[in-house]
Parts: structure tokens; C-alpha cells; sequence
């Protein structure tokens, strides 16, 4: 049970966003929830007194600015922001139309970005808080096939951290999380998922294949998970860096050691570079 926090939490209509919100609810907590849509929180969920359903453009800084105000209208403070809204196309580099790979990057960063920039003077000023982001294993190693997504996601992760230091005199703790698999609707797009024009010379139905056949077979449960990031707010040094689930460990882990071989084996390269004195 958290103790009666106010929470602001993007991509909440459905998947894990939705699962957090109802169950912060469920513990009494206050919690301002977003998506493309109010009415889609409000259909899952119905009205509630501690609940503020907000339709917000995380793309537009003007929306997401007025949805932090809203927040603070009804509720008079924030302590936990999760920003959690997100989605995945697939398609190689040359695939992406230059305005598909800008629409991930607007919602999965930069719409990231746009709520931090917004709530941290409000954060700052009351000096608490925790600032929760959503990336991927998918963070830590990119795919191919899945180049957007992995470029988002890795910029969650360094924006992440360079706020981690940023925020710290503010008494604000960050983390980001590294989800593995878990079983949500987030594979439920099917051709949504899959860039307009892919090219078969970069095999997509491979992948494709396995996401169908991984699809609902996940070993993540999304409720382990919402309960989780509800518990680290409660800790006095929360982690900045946390892997959710066994194969996100073992992916993560797998690719820091080979990354650490190769830059060994490269080593007299990497130092060759030096000036002589």
C-alpha cells in the first residue's frame, strides 16, 4: 500500500498504463491519467473522485503544459510522473518514411521529454518527487528490423540519466525501466505494427512470425509489474536503472559482456588515437 501520492501517468487508456492507474486507485491514491482520448480512461474505468482523465497531444508542449496545470489545479501537487506512453513499428532504416520514424520519436521521446520539462518546476519548487520512464530492453540493444523504436528507447535511457544528475539537489530520484516481455496488448496491432512500405529484402515476416507466436505467451505479468513501480516510489534510494523481467536481465547482461569483449579485442585501436608527447 503507497502512502496517498498524486500521480501523473501518460498512455493510461490501456496496457500497463491502465493497470497502474487502477490499481493506484484501488490504494486511494490521486492519479491524472492521459491519453490521445479521455473518454477511453473514463469507458475503463468510469468517473471517480480521484481520478482526472485528461485528453493530451504528448507531441504538443502547449497540451502537455496544460494537462501538468490541470493536474495541479485539482490536486495541488504531483510526486510520481510515469511516463509510460509509447508504441512500436517495425520496418529496416531504409523502409521508415521519414515521417513515420519522426511520429514514434515524437511520442516515445520526445513527448518524454515534454512532460519533464513541464512538471519539474513544479517538482523542483516542492523539492520531492520521482520521475519514472518507460523504455525497453530494447534500450540497451537495438534490433534489426526495429531501428525507430530501439533509437527512441535508447534515448529514454540517456535522457534518463543525464536528469538523474540534473535533479538530485532537488531531492527528485529518477528511474528508468527496462521491460522485457510481459503480457499486455502491446503486440495486439498486428499490420499497425509494420511500417507502410517494408522492403522483402529485409525478411520482415521472420519477425513478424515470432511476435505472433510470442503474442499472449509473454512471462511478464503487466500486474507484477504496475505493483513494482508503485513500490519503488516508497523506497528512500530507488534504483536508476531497473530491468523488469528475466529475459530483459538476460538480454542486457548478455549484450554489456559482449559489448566489453569487443571494445577488448578493439582496444589497441581505440588507444592508438592518443597524442604522442
Amino acid at each position: 500500500m503507497s502512502n496517498q501520492k498524486v500521480w501523473f501517468i501518460t498512455g493510461a487508456s490501456k496496457g500497463l498504463g491502465l493497470t497502474v492507474v487502477k490499481l493506484l486507485l484501488s490504494n486511494g491514491d490521486k492519479v491524472a491519467a492521459t491519453s490521445r482520448n479521455a473518454k477511453d480512461i473514463e469507458q475503463q474505468i468510469g468517473k471517480q473522485e480521484n481520478l482526472l482523465a485528461l485528453t493530451t497531444n504528448l507531441a504538443d508542449n502547449t497540451s502537455v503544459h496544460e494537462a501538468i496545470a490541470q493536474t495541479i489545479n485539482k490536486f495541488g501537487k504531483i510526486d510520481v510522473v510515469l511516463n509510460n506512453a509509447g508504441y512500436s513499428l517495425y520496418g529496416s532504416v531504409e523502409s521508415l518514411s521519414d515521417e513515420e520514424f519522426r511520429q514514434i520519436m515524437d511520442i516515445n521521446f520526445f513527448g518524454t521529454v515534454n512532460v519533464i520539462r513541464n512538471a519539474m518546476p513544479h517538482l523542483r519548487k516542492q523539492q520531492s518527487g520521482h520521475i519514472i520512464n518507460i523504455s525497453s530492453v530494447a534500450g540497451y540493444k537495438g534490433y534489426g528490423n526495429s531501428p525507430a523504436y530501439a533509437s527512441t528507447k535508447f534515448a529514454v535511457i540517456g535522457l534518463s540519466e543525464a536528469l538523474a544528475e540534473e535533479v538530485k539537489p532537488f531531492n527528485i530520484n529518477v528511474t528508468v525501466v527496462a521491460p522485457g516481455f510481459f503480457r499486455t496488448d502491446f503486440l495486439n496491432k498486428g499490420a499497425n505494427l509494420v511500417c507502410k512500405n517494408p522492403l522483402p529484402e529485409y525478411n520482415m515476416e521472420t519477425l513478424l512470425n515470432w511476435l505472433n507466436n510470442m503474442n499472449g505467451k509473454q512471462q511478464g505479468d503487466p500486474e507484477k509489474l504496475a505493483k513494482t513501480l508503485i513500490d519503488i516510489t516508497d523506497m528512500e534510494n530507488p534504483p536508476l536503472h531497473l530491468l523488469m523481467g528475466g529475459d530483459a536481465y538476460q538480454i542486457v547482461t548478455e549484450k554489456r559482456k559482449s559489448d566489453s569483449e569487443e571494445f577488448e579485442t578493439w582496444k589497441e585501436l581505440t588507444f592508438a588515437t592518443n597524442i604522442e608527447e
